[in-house]
């Protein structure tokens, strides 16, 4: 539980609420509170001599100004120092009659930054104290090293006083705080407010557990309500809640959740601009399949052992009544509408989830959630948390199906990432197949074989190279017939034009000439655009561009630079858009792995298909003819999976004679 906590106060009905709930804490762990003010006196003294043109003429001398800024920046140091004192005095009466100790402190700088340097390393910059009476400085953290006070002269008008910049700070305090205690809004709040300045920008810095409070409902008797997805970040705030609610004699509410309307949504989109031939390249009903029968399912079985986890964590808190519930859409938006549902005191999560990504200082459904939730939020900070503290439960000590070499090998092409859920259907396949049988079944290549042709579509199997080498050649190969019409033009660092314009050709007279660009004209790629995009392998390259593309036209962007990549990536990361990404690491494991193989020596296909691909190449062949003919479509006699090049080749002629 939290013994030091940090409570940033500015008089707002917000930061008395966060004062409420930290005394709260404190009253049930004996804790003690650290009062706090930050003020930007160096703000105003900027001000000021933005301001100096202005004085009077008797003013504008230099040495004048010299003075009148020395005068001015003590005696508005001195003015702030008494305002923040004022909101602590509130502070302090509530605090002696709970009976809960307090520390006063001041710091001088730019507010957010103050806050995160204090509480992650008690490296606020504290100031000296001005003209404060030693006994109520002794009550500051830095007291014992007061200024003297503003000096007035003979003719009873402020003196200039020469004082080191240096000797302006006193320090810092090097404490270790549990926990940040901070009004959801401040004195600024507007009617559309979602969350105020400051604790926006506090929440992204901040590495400890930080307490969001939105209203005064007490922590006593209330409901707890907490969110796991599996990662140890949430299992750390699963542990925060068990701890609250038994203290408070609270009961809890979990909740894991998932969703699986996002790739409808998708296939539909998709489904009605696709012509008819590239609908039936896509097969969106083996997509379809594809999600009901593994990524949903697998999801759902994810969730419940997120659930099963925080169970067995329950189990050392018997004392508090524990509800579990799965929800099943966006997940920030499910966990919503189920606070709606149970109205809970006070909402539990972690600051990043199993997605996470190095570097990001905060998880796009925890923001959404601080912004949107309805109550107090605790937000469990990154401090102490260790993959290993994910819960133990019995499926873990559950052995899988054993698997032949060859078949591992094969399965070990899919990232890591999905490696487990797509390891988990074929094995669920073959039982399903043989039954229970002892001893186990061996997962062979022919299992594998039958299992992909069940579950996957295939291009998918193109894509996470599991498909047969016949199918991927042919893929190849198309792939670098549809990348032909891509036009290069340019680089980065060209200016960009004030009127976009194109060349266009006389077809009679052969005379160039230019007009504007128009929305049907092709998106033109610089030099360094399509260099990046040669890293996607080739299978994909034509999806990858498309992708990027269809991102610059909703933009109103005609020429794709590498600047252009990097939005369209960020924007599906901030849109939550993994599909694309999943696909994309895909992508980058297995050009790693050609490029592993080539440095090695050794060629990333095996000798037979290299030279499968290279002479269908140079016989000109771009293109399976029978996926190309529409009217052919539906009568391939040729199942490509089962039957070795030649056969499929003179199948192929037989039918086009």
């Amino acid at each position: 539980m939290y013994r030091e906590i940090f409570v940033p106060v500015d008089n707002s009905q917000h930061s008395d609420w966060a004062v409420d709930r930290a005394i709260e804490m404190c009253r049930k762990t004996g804790g003690r509170i650290t009062g706090n003010h930050v003020y930007a006196a160096r703000l105003h003294d900027v001000r000021f001599r933005q301001l100096e043109t202005g004085l009077p003429a008797q003013f504008q001398t230099p040495d004048e100004i010299k003075k009148q800024r020395k005068i001015h920046d003590k005696l508005i140091e001195k003015g702030l120092q008494l305002i923040a004192d004022s909101f602590l005095d509130q502070l302090g009466k509530r605090c002696e009659a709970a009976g809960v100790g307090l520390t006063r402190q001041l710091l001088e700088g730019i507010n957010y930054e103050e806050i995160v340097n204090e509480v992650n390393r008690g490296a606020g910059r504290l100031p000296g104290l001005i003209g404060f009476d030693p006994n109520r400085a002794a009550g500051y953290d830095g007291g014992d090293k007061a200024r003297s006070d503003v000096k007035l002269g003979a003719n009873g008008r402020l003196v200039a006083e020469e004082e080191d910049a240096a000797a302006r700070l006193v320090g810092s305090s090097g404490r270790q705080y549990d926990l940040l205690a901070i009004g959801a809004h401040g004195l600024g709040r507007q009617k559309f407010s979602q969350l105020g300045g400051v604790a926006a920008r506090v929440l992204r810095g901040v590495e400890k557990d930080v307490l969001i409070v939105r209203d005064q409902q007490p922590l006593t008797g209330g409901r707890f309500m907490v969110c796991v997805d599996g990662s140890s970040y949430s299992y750390k705030a699963m542990k925060s809640a068990l701890e609250l609610a038994q203290e408070f004699g609270g009961s809890l509410y979990v909740c894991s959740a998932f969703d699986v309307e996002y790739h409808h949504v998708v296939f539909h989109n998709i489904k009605d601009v696709l012509s008819y031939q590239a609908s039936k390249v896509f097969k969106f009903e083996e997509q379809e399949e594809l999600h009901n029968n593994i990524i949903d399912k697998g999801l759902l079985k994810l969730c419940q052992a997120n659930l099963k986890r925080a169970e067995v964590m329950a189990q050392q808190y018997p004392d508090v009544p524990l509800e579990t519930q799965i929800l099943i859409g966006k997940p920030f938006q499910v966990i919503m509408q189920w606070a709606e549902e149970i109205k809970p005191s006070l909402l539990v999560i972690g600051r990043h989830g199993a997605h996470r990504i190095e570097d990001t200082e905060l998880g796009s459904q925890s923001e959404n959630l601080l912004r949107l939730a309805p109550c107090s939020v605790l937000l469990t900070g990154v401090v102490g948390v260790r993959p290993e503290d994910i819960p133990w439960i019995e499926e873990d000590g559950q052995a899988g199906l054993p698997w032949a070499p060859e078949a591992e090998v094969r399965i070990l092409r899919v990232p890591p990432f999905a490696q487990g859920i797509a390891r988990r259907a074929v094995e669920e396949y073959v039982l399903e197949k043989v039954g229970n049988a002892a001893p186990p079944p061996t997962v062979t290549n022919k299992w594998l074989d039958e299992a992909i042709q069940k579950l996957l579509p295939t291009h998918m199997q193109l894509i996470m190279g599991i498909g047969s080498a016949e199918e991927i050649a042919l893929a190849e190969v198309k792939a670098t017939e549809q990348m032909k019409a891509t036009k290069v033009q340019g680089h980065d660092a060209d200016p960009h034009p004030e009127v976009a314009e194109v060349e266009t050709k006389c077809p009679v007279t052969g005379a160039v000439s230019k007009r504007p660009r128009v929305a049907t004209d092709p998106i033109v790629w610089t030099e360094e655009g399509w260099q990046r995009l040669q890293l996607v392998p080739l299978v994909a390259r034509p999806l990858a561009r498309n992708t990027v593309e269809r991102f610059a036209r909703n933009h109103d962007i005609w020429r794709v630079t590498t600047g252009v990549m990097d939005e369209n990536k960020q924007a599906m990361i901030e849109a939550d858009e993994f599909d694309i990404d999943t696909m994309m690491v895909m992508f980058t494991e297995l050009r790693a792995k050609q490029i592993r193989a080539e440095a090695e020596g050794k060629d990333a296909l095996s000798p037979e298909m290299r030279a499968f691909i290279e002479e269908a190449k140079a016989q000109g062949v771009t293109r399976c003819p029978i996926r190309d003919i529409e009217a052919k479509m539906d009568k391939c006699p040729v199942d490509m999976k089962t039957v070795t090049p030649e056969e499929a080749k003179r199948a192929i002629e037989k039918l086009l004679q």
